[in-house]
């Protein structure tokens, strides 16, 4: 059940608009297919980084404390609770109106890495979101954060890159339409709810 849910609240949070989606959608409207995927590439190269300093920071923990452990996932619970609260709060449309100059596929690599690599929230994201799908008996809890986090740097490459070429070849309309996006932000904000409290449920 509990790897079921991982792949639920996964796809979730990648299809999610944020920075990194945002950058590639960009990258899509400007610039084509090819660079979508580069884009796609270095967001996910800009995360990797976040995964490894939180699955060290919990492996410590886990081992030094069950008890801290524990409250470190009903915390992710309760985040998870807040990034629902936080889509319905984002307003924010996709706009492709605003012209930009042309980026290498290295410039493109650059600024996709940095972007991830200088938001210290996606630490903090990491640090509540792994253990919720770390069994209490698991007797390898470093190498199932490391498989999770393989799985998750993976669905995110391939879903970002499927926003750049979805992006390339859609009208300006469809991704800056006001009622596609609130219906978007509706859903997403509800699926995250409705996993949360599942969750908050089954962890033990």
């Amino acid at each position: 059940m509990l790897y079921n849910d991982f792949l639920v609240t996964s796809l979730l949070i990648v299809i999610s608009p944020g920075t990194g989606a945002i950058f590639t959608l960009s990258a899509g409207l400007t610039q084509g297919k090819r660079s979508a995927i580069i884009a796609a590439a270095g967001c996910t190269l800009g995360v990797l980084p976040h995964m490894l300093a939180a699955i060290t920071g919990l492996a410590a923990l886990l081992h030094a404390s069950p008890l801290l452990f524990s409250i470190v996932k009903y915390t992710g619970v309760a985040y998870l609770l807040f990034m629902a609260w936080q889509t319905l709060r984002d307003k924010t449309l996709l706009s492709a109106d605003a012209p930009r100059s042309a980026l290498s596929h290295r410039a493109l690599i650059i600024q996709a890495v940095v972007a991830n690599l200088l938001n210290p929230k996606l630490s903090l994201f990491f640090l509540a979101f792994l253990p919720q799908f770390i069994a209490t008996g698991d007797t390898h809890p470093t190498k199932s954060m490391l498989f999770l986090s393989a799985i998750f740097a993976v669905m995110t490459f391939a879903v970002f890159s499927l926003y750049g070429t979805f992006a390339s070849s859609v009208s300006h309309y469809v991704l800056g339409n006001h009622r596609v996006m609130t219906a978007l932000r509706w859903g997403v904000a509800l699926a995250f709810s409705a996993v949360g409290i599942r969750l908050a449920m089954t962890v033990q």
